[in-house]
């Protein structure tokens, strides 16, 4: 598979910036920041958030592939994947250099 084969698509980077896009998954988030694995109780500890309203939100996370769970035992623990954070971010720098350049043209055509 090439890199660009495992860029994320414009669907994929949608789902993440949508995920991205809420107050109480980016601060789910910031708790996955560690590295460490964290239970569900873990993470709604201190949110004013019942356990369901945070089980949604990390469905969100875990569909957009910005963080995956395995089970142990009885519980699920919530990892942050920071591959698809990055992928995210050259995303951003693919269309931040497109608009860029088109930006130039413009400037270039208006002046001459």
């Amino acid at each position: 598979m090439s890199p660009r084969q495992r860029d994320l698509t414009a669907a994929g980077a949608g789902a993440v910036f949508a995920a991205l896009g809420d107050a109480v998954r980016l601060s789910l988030l910031s708790r996955l920041c560690d590295g460490q694995p964290q239970s569900i109780t873990q993470l709604t500890r201190g949110t004013g958030l019942s356990r369901q309203g945070v089980s949604k939100h990390l469905r969100v996370l875990e569909r957009s592939r910005v963080i995956s769970s395995k089970r142990n035992g009885r519980e699920s623990l919530y990892v942050l994947r920071p591959k698809t954070l990055v992928q995210a971010r050259i995303y951003l720098d693919r269309a931040s250099a497109q608009w860029d350049a088109a930006a130039a043209r413009l400037k270039m055509l208006v002046e001459n």
